[in-house]
């Protein structure tokens, strides 16, 4: 009980996170706002982990949660309450593979030379997977559970490293989560094309 309350702020934001995994999985809207609350508390959470390139991305994830909002609500506006859940098409994987090595560079350059960060890689590493993941979320892709699969699994060993172990815990259940969200967006896709 008292490393809960000593952890209070990373404990409710793993609570907020599983809420959102949770709507995430269920494609339901309400994942958003969730989403960004989630991102508030770890911008605090990343900062006192000396995690930079991970606080950073919960700044992404606020601006791409404002966009996943809005977009899935005008979707569903204009599509009789029903977004569709699809492939990615194959020629957008050169674009993400692009835009995700660009962003592993100027994050690990980044993380090397103008912090103290003492894994500069593997925050990078998934610092770019998760801006590419979270993107492919906004837009529907099923490809964005394999992305936060990788990303989610490398996590659990950095955040247990930096000692942040409710946040290991969570991305445990993240990594079992995006195989059930990859199963059931899955089976959305093949009911959507019968």
């Amino acid at each position: 009980m008292k490393w809960i309350i000593e952890n209070w702020v990373e404990v409710s934001g793993v609570v907020i996170s599983l809420i959102y995994l949770f709507f995430s999985v269920r494609q339901k809207i309400l994942l958003w706002p969730f989403g960004i609350l989630s991102a508030v508390f770890y911008i605090y959470i990343y900062y006192s982990g000396k995690l930079y390139a991970d606080m950073g991305l919960q700044f992404y994830y606020v601006i791409i949660s404002i966009y996943g909002w809005i977009w899935w609500k005008k979707k569903s506006e204009t599509n009789d309450g029903n977004i569709r859940t699809r492939k990615a098409p194959l020629s957008l994987y050169p674009y993400l593979l692009f835009v995700f090595c660009l962003l592993l560079l100027l994050l690990f350059f980044g993380l090397t030379y103008l912090t103290d960060s003492d894994v500069p890689f593997w925050d990078a590493l998934t610092t770019a997977g998760g801006i590419i993941g979270t993107w492919m979320l906004a837009r529907k892709y099923i490809e964005n559970w394999i992305v936060w699969i990788v990303v989610d699994s490398i996590s659990i060993f950095l955040y247990l490293y930096k000692g942040l172990f409710a946040t290991a815990v969570l991305f445990i259940i993240y990594t079992i989560i995006a195989f059930i969200g990859y199963q059931s967006w899955l089976k959305k896709i093949k009911q959507e094309t019968l």
